[in-house]
This record gives C-alpha cells, structure tokens and sequence, in this order.
C-alpha cells in the first residue's frame, strides 16, 4: 500500500524529486532510429551571458507544453537545448571585468589572449541559464547540448559562409554602414531601435561662390556639414533653378561644393535645399551614387570627428555640434534655429546614438532571395501564427537591405577570408578549420581578416547546423524540417526571417512549417512626480503591494510598459518560482500568452495558479482518501455503465469535451484557452461539483455498496486523465501524484469487462512516467452529450439562485433553509428539479425542499425566477427574532432623529435665520426619515401576521 499522500503540496520537494526521476530514466533523449513520427523543436537559443528572466519563462514554457504533449501523444520528439555565443554582450561582459580586475581594456590584450578569457569565463559562467532551465522544468535532450561557436557549429558557418561566397550572395565593399561608436562595430538595420528625441532644426547660409549671394540649407546634424560634398534641391523647385550648376564655398573648410538637383529633396522641408553628406547620411550616400559625388568620412571608429575636420578633429560628435553652430554663429550665417522632433537610431545593445559610417564591410546579397522569402509566406509554406504578423513580415521582406554581416569584434566567428598584405584584392575564403593549404607555405605573406560575423548569421543556421549539417546525419535526415518554431514577435525579421532564407538556401525547404510569434511581456509601472515635476519610479516594497491587490492612491500613476529594472517593473521568474512554486509559475504564463501583441503579466496571477496548484493536490488527496477501500481486482472490473447517475454522465461528458477541446487548443497555439478550460474543468466543475455530489455516496449515507465502488472507479478515472491533460502545462505536480497511482495500483492488472475508461487508465499506469504516459483521448465521441450537460446546466442555475438569495439575506453558511419551488407539476423543469433533490442538497444547506404549484404565504421571503419557475426562501426562523429587534432598533432610532428634526424646523426664529439651502435640505431629510420609518413599520407589521 502506498504511503498516504502528504498534506500539503510543497513545490521544492517535489521538483526536486520529479527532475531527478526524469533524468534517471532519460526520457527526453531522442531516437532518430525510431519508427514513431518525428516531432522536433529547436530553443531561440539564450545569451550564454543570460540569467532566467521572464521572457525565456514564458518561451520555453510554451515549447515545453508542446514538447510534452507530442511525446505524450505518441511522437518521437527532439527539443534542442543550446546557447548563443551573444558576441557584442559577451565580450562586454568579459571586457568589464577585465578591465576591474587588471585595469586593462580588451585592445591591450593581444587577440588570443582576450578569448582565452572568454572562454574561461564562458566555462565557468556561461551554463547557468541551462541549469535554470532546466528547473523550469524544460524537458530537452541535454545529450544534444549545443553552442554556437562549438566545433559543429563552427563548422556548419563556415560552410555556409564559403558555399554563399563562392555563389556570389557575400561579397565586401565600401558601405554605409549603422555604426555604434560604443562598441565601435556596424549593426544591421534591425538591431537599431528607434527614438523620438526634441532637438532642432538648424538653418546655415552657405554662401555661393560668385559672391552673387548665399543658399539657405537646413540640417538637424551641424557637424556633419564638415563632410558635404553638394547642396541638393528639387529640379522642379522654382526658386532654386537658376542656381542649378552653380557652387557653393561650404563655411568652416572654404570647400568648393556644386549644387544639384534630384527629386528625392522634399520642398516642404526647411528651405528646401539640403546639404549632402554622403559618408554620413543614408539618402544622401544614395544620392551621391545618382550624382558620383565624392564620400569624405569625417568620423574616426570612436565617434569623433577626424583630420577631416580640420580644427574640430578629437571632438566627440555631440561637442562638435556645438563648437561648428557657434562658428557659424560668429560668422553670422546662422539664419534660424527652430525646435524640432525627429527620430533618432539608438544601439539595440549599447543604446549609443547611431551614427551612419562609411567603411569596408562585409554583405549577404539578400535582394536574391527576396520574391521567394515572400512567397514561402504567401503560399503558408510558412505559416505565421497569429496571422497578422504577415504584414509586418512583407514589410521588411520589401523593403530588404542587403544584410550586413562583419561586426568589429574579437569575440564570434571569424570571417574565414585572407588577404595578400601586398594586395588586399587578392583573398581566398577557405571552409577549413585551420589556415587554407593555399597560404601553408607562405603564411608571412596572408593575413585574416580581423572581423566576425554577426551573431544572426550563425543562429539562423541553427535550425540544421543543431542536426548536424553539413555532415548527412541521421538527425538532420529525421528531423529537418523542424516541426514549429516558438518565439517572440520582436524578433520576427531578426531570426525567423533568416532562418528561412538559410535553411530554403542550403538545404532546398523552409526550416519549419508554422512559427508561432508570442506577444511580449509588460508588466505594472507606478510612478509619481517630484516636486520639480520628474517621473519618480515606485520600487520595491511599495511596488510589491500594489501589485498584489493594495489601493493605488491617486497620487501615484499606473500604466503597462516593458519590463525595465529602471523602472521597477521586473517580476523575477526564480522569485516566482520560489514564492509559488514552478508549476503555478507556468501555468500563469500559459494563461496569459494570449495571440495579442502584449502580454500585462499581473503578479496575481500566480498567486492564482498556486491557489490552482493547491486545489489539484487537494482534490487528489480527497480522491485517494476515499478510493482507499478501492482493491485491484474491483478496479479491473470497470465502471458499471448501469449504475451511472446523472452527474456520472455528466462529468464523463465533460471530461471528453475538456479532452477535446484542450487538445485543439494547443493545435492551435490557444495556449490561453487550453490552460483556462483545464482549469475550469477540474476546479469548478469536478471538485466544486462532482466531488460535492459524491460524498453521500462515499459517506455511506446513500446509495448501495455498488454504487460507491462505481463512484470510486469514476473519480480514479477523472483524476489520472486530469493529470495526464495538466501534465504539459504543470508537469511536476502531476509528475508526483502520477506517481502515487502507479504504486497505488500496478500495471499488472488486467482490464476484464471491456470499460473503455478503466482500460484507458491500466494502460496509463504502465509507463514509467507522466512524461511519456499517453495523452488522454476523447475514448467515446457518444459520450460527449449536450443533453446531459444541458440538464445539468439547469440544476448549476438552480443552485446558484439559492446561493445568491441565501447571500443577499445575509444568511450565514452554516444556517439551512427552506426551499419552495413553485411551478407547473407537468414542466419538464420543474420534475428535473424534483428528481435532483439529491444534488441539490449535496451542493447548498438545506433544512426543506418543497415542490408547490402555489407560492406560499410568508413573511420575509426572497425570491428568483429561472425561465417558467419561482424559486423563494423564507429568513429562518431563529434569524426573524433577531431581525425583528434590529427593526425595533432602527425605528428608534429613526424616531429620536424624526423628532429632532420637527423640532428645528418648527423653530420660527431658526427658519428665519438659517440659509434657505440648509432649511431645503432639513425639509428633504425629514421627508426620508419619515419614508423609512413607514418601510419598517411595514416589515415589523409582518412579523405580527406570522
């Protein structure tokens, strides 16, 4: 006999315990040779630099469900673990503590020795957010553990890198590029974000060089002026086409500059002449490609302005705003400086401002791929969950820039080209793993290049470059295409975009068929203004308690935002965990992952689902106590469908629904709906009703003996399918009340009289965990029955009417009541509810339940009214004593204030004295006073009938 099960759940003990078990058994390793059906998801792979926050809960909560249900359903499921390289962030990591430690910065390291440094700090650092998923409760195959610049992985990019070099699709040039001057590397278009910013919008007289006068030119970038090579105007603009093919002499530089036309000069802006700044302006560079106009960088890596610009050489960008506005200022050919707002390009990682920067780079040719990258969406052969991202999608698709792929850093995969050092023209790209044998015997005369590739390049191999591509393995053969990608919207284009054109490019097919794009998490700011009127944060404490439930007061403001430290607003998922428990943690998150763009995560939500999580263990707990009678070979019976009763039906009824509809929902990606139906089906439908519906029977105080082992086969029915459906959703509750059962009753035993329930059940105990037990099915579709659920739904109504009039009487819980239903003996409503006395009484207090055709006489009675019936309940008889001296009470006291009243308003001397206002407003009191004396002396009148 198994041990009885503990009292109260307590999360920490039993995650523990379930992990160590999966891990034991190995259950999540794959098996490529297997004859099931492959099903395989690859992790967005986490910085290696990360800590567990929120996003990557919710994330790998939404692949683990899948992940669990597909295995359970069957499948021969592969979910890769593994972790990004996060070139930018993990050199800085590394950087910053190199430079506390030793006070040396990353550039006073010669280059190997820096990544020695890495990768020790990468050993002994870099797999704590792999342990934190794993007590997540991630069910990956950790045998399959990769990191994208491992061995395998550094061996798919660098084929891949030589297979598109040799095709043409990477080739390097002088670009334009967006360049981070904290970092000092280029970023692509979508790893720049995007700022509103007030500033102004200056406007400079550049005077023309045959002294005849000066053009007004209006720039938001003073500084930039240094490097422009023309002034632009429209060709259509009138008062500018006389000057067309004059020069201007530019201010600061005494530089001879033409002025031309081209009609991408916007005539409302400013004066409607610019200035062309071709190595610092994106329009400008394409212009100056129309127009062969010469590009003068004036930047140097760390944003500041270069011998180029003459006496502003060694300032910072910012500074020689200032010094070239008063320069100008001095020279009197500032015209107007206006405010003005404008967008503003920020780093993604290092939030610097953006300064465009023309240098050598390296580019992925993607114009080639662009009209398949459309039509793989067009034609669902991927298919974007929620639907409406696909605009956004062929948004980027159309608008594609070629991809930049060179990043000036150490830390990342190092581009596999070579240069003759006496002509850098001439380089060779080599696959290999070491130096290409070309060079071999000349290496003094080759030299690497210096730059790595964009961390996006290697992630969007890892769909294949995980299975083991390029080699022709096993895995790649049964596992590519993956089966669903699960990510964030955020990173649409970033990933998911390039993932298909790698994968369609190498391997001739899209690297999955469906992506389901979650929304982002944002959680409560509280904020207040200081006394100078600056947004003041609320942290803390403080914070915690209005999250939980406290009032806000009207002082302090309150809106969803991304989560940000800064504004105090970050829920913690290891706090969670610790707090309520992993399982309730993930739950909330299922619950929440909604197909909306925005996900407000209310801290009451786990607070919630751990109040859920306690329900499941103690409904089981109540289940296991009262099945303890229940031996193996009354189990192997089966249920008797003879001794159903209406709430068996049912429950089964319900159940099958629940099954059903669970099982489309994560079809679906409804992750919201199948954790909401699974929770309203075992909270307020099996324990608020079925399990209250039982206990007569349970208690032997009705029913036969028969009856109760029928009872006990149906609640160990519904509770092993009830866990096996949560399995996905909360794995290690269900994971230790599995357990319970199978050592409860052994899968030995064999089912005899063909129940289809019970031979559902046997078979589940046989597997050696919930982690691979069989997902429920829907076993009967006949037992799906409106009819039966419609019934039942009556009596739900029927007994919510007494709860409602029982609480708008204020009678306490424990006190019975008479119950009259009133009705036409020959509804079919009213014999329901007569032939369901029985339930009736196991849900609500009761002293009498009649059935009349005529409502009764009597006093102090409330009533409700459900379609063709009356429902009424008297006060009880020991509460009208009691709310007949409460009458006596009030009419006193109404009585003495009645008085008092008449009094003042018969004084003629304070009628004549008082504010016409308050002598109105004591005339309206009396008046009530005088209303609600009648009321009671109206309710006291019945008790004198009674």
């Amino acid at each position: 006999m198994a041990e009885e099960l503990a009292k109260a759940y307590e999360p920490a003990l039993v995650e523990e315990k379930s992990s160590r078990l999966w891990q034991e058994l190995n259950l999540f390793r794959a098996d490529p040779s297997s004859p099931k059906p492959a099903y395989c998801i690859v992790i967005p792979p986490p910085n290696v630099t990360g800590v567990l926050h929120m996003g990557h809960a919710l994330v790998n909560t939404l692949q683990d469900i899948l992940i669990r249900w597909k295995r359970m359903s069957g499948y021969e499921v592969l979910w890769v673990p593994g972790t990004d390289h996060a070139g930018i962030a993990t050199q800085t990591v590394v950087e910053r503590q190199l430079i506390a430690k030793t006070g040396k910065r990353r550039k006073e390291f010669q280059r190997e020795e820096f990544l020695e440094h890495v990768w020790k700090w990468k050993e002994e650092s870099g797999g704590l957010i792999l342990q934190q998923l794993k007590r997540l409760g991630c069910s990956c195959d950790f045998s399959r553990l990769a990191f994208t610049m491992d061995e395998p992985r550094n061996r798919a990019v660098r084929t891949m890198f030589k297979k598109m070099y040799d095709d043409g699709l990477i080739y390097r040039g002088d670009y334009l590029v967006n360049w981070d001057p904290v970092t000092q590397t280029a970023l692509a278009d979508d790893e720049v974000e995007h700022e509103e910013r007030s500033s102004f919008l200056w406007h400079f007289r550049y005077p023309l060089d045959d002294g005849s006068g000066f053009i007004t030119i209006a720039t938001t970038r003073p500084e930039t002026m240094l490097g422009d090579t023309a002034v632009a105007v429209h060709p259509e603009d009138s008062r500018y086409k006389t000057l067309i093919g004059k020069k201007i002499r530019l201010p600061l530089s005494e530089r001879l500059v033409p002025i031309i036309a081209d009609p991408m000069v916007d005539v409302a802006f400013g004066s409607g002449a610019v200035k062309i700044t071709p190595a610092h302006d994106p329009n400008d560079y394409a212009l100056a490609g129309r127009h062969a106009l010469p590009m003068i960088n004036i930047m140097t890596p760390d944003g500041r302005i270069n011998a180029e610009g003459g006496k502003f050489a060694g300032m910072p960008m910012e500074e020689a705003r200032l010094a070239v506005v008063e320069e100008m200022k001095k020279l009197g050919l500032v015209e107007k400086i206006e405010p003005h707002h404008h967008r503003v390009g920020v780093s993604y990682r290092s939030k610097a401002v953006i300064e465009p920067f023309l240098s050598k780079q390296w580019f992925v040719r993607v114009s080639t791929f662009k009209d398949k990258l459309r039509s793989i969406v067009e034609t669902k052969e991927v298919e974007l969950i929620p639907p409406h991202w696909e605009n956004t999608y062929f948004h980027w698709i159309d608008n594609l820039r070629d991809w930049c792929i060179s990043r000036q850093l150490w830390w990342g995969h190092r581009i596999p080209i070579w240069y003759r050092r006496d002509n850098p023209e001439i380089m060779i790209c080599s696959a290999g793993e070491s130096v290409p044998p070309e060079i071999a015997g000349e290496p003094d005369k080759w030299v690497q290049d210096e730059d790595v590739l964009d961390t996006w390049f290697s992630s969007a191999l890892w769909p294949f470059s995980t299975l083991g591509w390029p080699a022709e393995t096993l895995d790649l053969h049964r596992f590519y295409p993956n089966s669903t990608l699960v990510t964030g919207h955020d990173i649409l284009f970033f990933w998911v975009a390039r993932m298909i054109l790698m994968g369609t490019y190498a391997l001739g097919k899209p690297p999955f068929p469906q992506v389901f794009l979650h929304g982002l998490i944002y959680g409560k700011s509280y904020w207040r203004y200081d006394k100078k009127g600056a947004v003041q944060y609320v942290q803390g404490d403080e914070r915690l308690a209005y999250d939980l439930g406290k009032p806000v007061p009207p002082e302090i403001h309150m809106k969803w935002e991304k989560m940000s430290k800064s504004k105090g607003n970050v829920i913690d998922p290891l706090e969670i965990i610790a707090s309520y428990g992993t399982d309730a943690m993930r739950m909330a998150l299922a619950a929440s992952a909604t197909h909306a763009r925005q996900i407000d995560l209310d801290r009451r939500r786990f607070e919630e689902f751990k109040n859920f999580a306690n329900k499941v263990w103690n409904g089981a707990r109540f289940v296991l106590m009262n099945i303890a009678t229940l031996d193996s070979a009354a189990l192997a019976r089966g249920i008797r469908t003879d001794l159903l009763q209406l709430e068996d039906r049912w429950i089964l009824s319900l159940l099958n629904r629940t099954i059903r509809d669970v099982t489309a929902h994560l079809d679906a990606y409804a992750f919201d709906r199948a954790a909401l139906q699974a929770y309203d089906f075992f909270w307020k439908e099996f324990c608020a009703y079925y399990l209250e519906l039982t206990k007569p029977i349970l208690n032997g105080k009705a029913g036969t003996d028969d009856d109760r082992e029928n009872k006990q086969k149906i609640l160990l029915v519904i509770l092993t399918a009830i866990i096996r459906l949560l399995h996905p959703m909360a794995p290690f509750i269900t994971e230790e009340l599995f357990q319970y059962l199978r050592t409860r009753f052994p899968s030995s035993i064999p089912a005899q009289n063909g129940d289809l329930y019970t031979a559902d059940l046997l078979a589940a105990l046989r597997a050696s965990s919930c982690a691979v037990a069989p997902f429920p099915q829907v076993l009967c579709q006949a037992d799906i029955q409106p009819a039966i659920e419609d019934r039942f739904a009556f009596i739900d109504t029927l007994v919510h009417a007494i709860r409602n009039i029982r609480a708008e009487m204020q009678i306490p819980p424990g006190t019975p009541v008479n119950v009259f239903v009133i009705g036409n003996a020959v509804d079919e409503r009213f014999v329901l509810a007569q032939h369901s006395e029985g339930m009736i009484r196991a849900l609500v207090r009761i002293n009498t339940m009649s059935f009349v055709a005529q409502e009764p006489q009597t006093a102090l009675a409330s009533t409700a009214v459900i379609g063709h019936l009356r429902i009424l309940i008297p006060l009880p008889q020991e509460m009208q004593e009691k709310e007949r001296l409460r009458l006596l009470k009030e009419r006193e006291k109404l009585a003495a204030q009645e008085n008092q009243l008449r009094n003042q308003l018969a004084n003629s001397d304070f009628i004549e004295k008082a504010p016409a206002a308050l002598v109105d407003k004591l005339k309206l009191q009396s008046l009530e006073v005088e209303r609600q004396l009648q009321e009671i002396g109206k309710k006291l009148a019945l008790f004198e009938t009674t």
